[in-house]
C-alpha cells in the first residue's frame, strides 16, 4: 500500500525533540545521525578513526549471534501511519533486513518491563534505497525500536504520523496555536515551494535560517502564491502571527488570509474552493525579517477548520501562528 508522506508529520524529527536514546552498537556511524532532518550526504574520501565516514547509523560487523537495534524517542507522541527506512549511500554495508517495534511509555524511557509491539514485520532491505511502508494501526506510541538483521548501516529513519493531542482535556477558554505542528496542524498544499517546504511554517520555535521556512520561486506570471493549512482542531481564530524571520530581500510585499469550516472536501476540490473562502485577515503590509502580530485586524468568522495564507506576489515566510480557542 502506498503512503502519501506529504499528509503526515515526521514524528521522529529531531527539530521536534526526537532522540535516538540507545543503540546496541554505533561503532562506524553515530546513532544520532539516524533522525537528522537534513537528507543524508556522501563525503568522498572522508574517514574518521574508525573508518569511512557515513551519514547515518552504522554498527560494526557482528561476529556473534543476534542482531543490532536502536531505540528512538519520538518528538511527538502519536499514531504512526508509515515509515521510511532510508539506506542512501549504504551499498556494501546495508542490513539485508529490518523490522520495527513500538511501545507507549510516556513516563520515561523503555526498560526491561516495557512491552513492545511489532508494527512492521521483518522485511527485505536494498542498498542506497528508500523503503516506504504503510503502518495500519490506530495505537498511540512514544518510542520505536528499529531492528536490523544482523548489522550494518541505515542513513535515515522517518516516522510519518499524526500527533496525539488531548483536545477534550483542553479548556475551551484557553488560547492555543491551532495550526502548530505539535497540535496537529498540517500544510496540505501550496502554489510553489521551490526553496523551502510549506510544512516549515508550522514548526516549533522561530526559523533557524531561510531554509527553515517556506519560500517560493520568483513569480514571473500574474497572480500570487499561497499555502493551505488544516488546523489541528476546529477553532475560533483571534490572533494571527506572520513571521518573516531571515527573509530580507525576498519577503512578500503583503499577505492576507482566508478561512472556512470544511467537512468533506479534499484534494483539488479543496484547493479550488479555497479561493472563495471568507476573509479572515484583510491584506496586511509585511516587513523584512520581522514578527507581525495581528489581533484587531482579524475578522470574527466563528469556527473554522482550514485557512489559506496568500502572499503577494511571492517570497518567503518563516512561521505562521493562528492563536485561538477550540470550537
Amino acid at each position: 500500500m502506498s503512503l502519501d508522506v506529504e499528509h503526515y508529520i515526521n514524528l521522529a524529527d529531531e527539530k521536534l525533540g526526537a532522540q535516538v536514546i540507545y543503540a546496541t552498537d554505533d561503532f562506524f556511524a553515530d546513532k544520532s545521525r539516524l533522525i537528522q532532518r537534513a537528507d543524508p550526504k556522501w563525503r568522498e574520501g572522508v574517514y574518521d578513526e574508525n573508518g569511512k565516514w557515513m551519514d547515518g547509523w552504522e554498527s560494526r560487523r557482528k561476529r556473534e549471534e543476534g542482531h543490532d537495534f536502536c531505540i528512538v524517542r519520538l518528538g511527538l507522541i502519536g499514531v504512526v501511519a508509515g515509515v521510511d527506512i532510508d539506506t542512501s549511500f549504504f551499498t556494501g554495508n546495508f542490513p539485508p533486513a529490518a523490522s520495527i517495534d513500538a511501545c507507549y511509555w510516556p513516563d520515561g524511557d523503555p526498560c526491561a518491563l516495557t512491552q513492545w509491539r511489532e508494527i512492521l514485520p521483518k522485511m527485505t532491505l536494498y542498498g542506497n534505497s528508500h523503503h516506504i511502508e504503510k503502518i495500519d494501526s490506530d495505537e498511540v506510541y512514544t518510542h520505536l525500536r528499529l531492528n536490523i538483521y544482523p548489522d550494518g548501516g541505515v542513513a535515515r529513519l522517518r516516522v510519518y504520523g499524526r500527533p496525539s493531542v488531548d483536545w477534550q482535556g483542553l479548556d475551551q477558554r484557553q488560547r492555543v496555536d491551532l495550526a502548530a505542528v505539535e497540535n496537529g496542524g498540517r500544510a496540505l498544499a501550496c502554489s510553489d515551494q521551490h526553496y523551502g517546504n510549506k510544512s516549515n511554517i508550522l514548526g516549533v520555535g522561530r526559523g533557524e535560517n531561510m531554509g527553515d521556512g517556506w519560500e517560493t520561486a520568483r513569480r514571473r506570471t500574474p497572480g500570487n502564491d499561497w499555502v493551505l493549512v488544516e488546523l489541528g482542531h476546529a477553532g475560533n481564530i483571534e490572533c494571527v502571527v506572520v513571521d518573516t524571520g531571515h527573509f530580507k530581500g525576498n519577503f512578500p510585499d503583503y499577505c492576507s488570509i482566508q478561512a472556512a469550516y470544511v467537512e468533506d472536501e479534499t484534494g483539488e476540490a479543496l484547493i479550488s474552493q479555497s479561493a472563495l473562502w471568507s476573509e479572515l485577515l484583510p491584506p496586511q503590509k509585511l516587513n523584512a525579517d520581522d514578527i507581525h502580530e495581528f489581533t484587531a485586524e482579524v475578522v470574527g468568522l466563528g469556527p473554522v477548520t482550514h485557512v489559506r495564507l496568500n502572499i503577494f506576489p511571492d517570497g518567503g515566510i518563516s512561521r505562521l501562528r493562528l492563536f485561538g480557542t477550540k470550537a
